[in-house]
C-alpha cells in the first residue's frame, strides 16, 4: 500500500487529481490510501479521508511500502525517520498551493542527496511512481534541519542582504530549523568547554 499525505493546511488538488487519473488509467498496480486535507476534489480510484487521528496516521505510515506527498519538511523528516521511500511534488505559489516557492529548493536539495524522489511536474508523476517501489533512500548523515538552514543561507547570500522584514515572511520551517540548529551548536560548544575544564582535564 502507498500512503499519500498532503498535510492539513493548504489544499493540494493538483497532486490528488493527477494520482487519481494515473490510477484510473491502470498505470499504478498498488493500492493507495490518502489523507487529502482541505480539498474540494473527491478521488474516484483510491480511498481517501480528509484527516486522520495520530494513531491511525501512524498505523498507515507503518504499513505503507512507500509514501507520496508534498515537499514539506515534516513529510520529508517523517519518511527519513521511518526509512520509507518518498516521492514528492513541490507545491507551487502560482497555483495558490503555498505562500512561497521554497518547496522547490527543498525538494531539489534532498533529491541531490539521494533521500527522495521528486516530480516537478504532473507529467513526471507516473514515471516516478514506477520508480518508488524500487527506490532505496540514501541514509542521511546530517540532520535535515541543517540542510534547510543551508538553503536559507544560500538564498540570503544570493540576495546580498538579509532584511529583518523578509526574515519574518520566510516559511516557519526555515526559521525554526535555523534557530534549532543554532541552539544545538550552543549546547555542543558548552559541553566541550565543560569537558575541557572538568576533572582530569584541567587547563594548563
Amino acid at each position: 500500500m502507498i500512503f499519500l499525505t498532503v498535510g492539513t493546511q493548504f489544499p493540494f488538488d493538483r497532486l490528488i487529481k493527477t494520482i487519481d487519473d494515473i490510477l484510473g488509467r491502470g498505470l499504478i498496480r498498488e493500492d493507495i490510501f490518502a489523507q487529502i486535507g482541505h480539498t474540494s476534489y473527491e478521488p474516484c480510484f483510491f480511498k481517501a479521508v480528509k484527516f486522520l487521528a495520530k494513531k491511525e496516521f501512524d498505523e498507515n505510515l507503518k504499513r505503507a511500502s512507500g509514501l507520496i506527498g508534498h515537499a514539506g519538511m515534516g513529510t520529508i523528516r517523517m519518511a527519513l525517520d521511518n526509512d520509507k521511500p518518498l516521492l514528492v511534488m513541490p507545491r507551487l505559489r502560482r497555483y495558490h498551493e503555498v505562500v512561497h516557492d521554497h518547496q522547490i529548493e527543498i525538494a531539489r536539495k534532498f533529491e541531490e542527496l539521494g533521500h527522495i524522489l521528486v516530480a516537478y511536474k504532473e507529467e513526471e508523476l507516473w514515471v516516478k511512481t514506477q520508480q518508488l517501489k524500487d527506490f532505496i533512500p540514501k541514509k542521511r548523515e546530517t540532520q535535515v534541519e541543517s540542510v534547510v538552514c543551508r538553503i536559507a543561507e544560500s538564498k540570503n547570500n544570493s540576495s546580498g542582504s538579509f532584511r529583518r522584514s523578509r526574515f519574518r515572511k520566510m516559511p516557519f520551517s526555515f526559521t525554526s530549523a535555523c534557530s534549532l540548529m543554532a541552539r544545538r551548536r550552543q549546547k555542543c560548544a558548552g559541553a566541550l568547554i565543560i569537558k575541557s575544564c572538568g576533572p582530569g582535564n584541567k587547563k594548563n
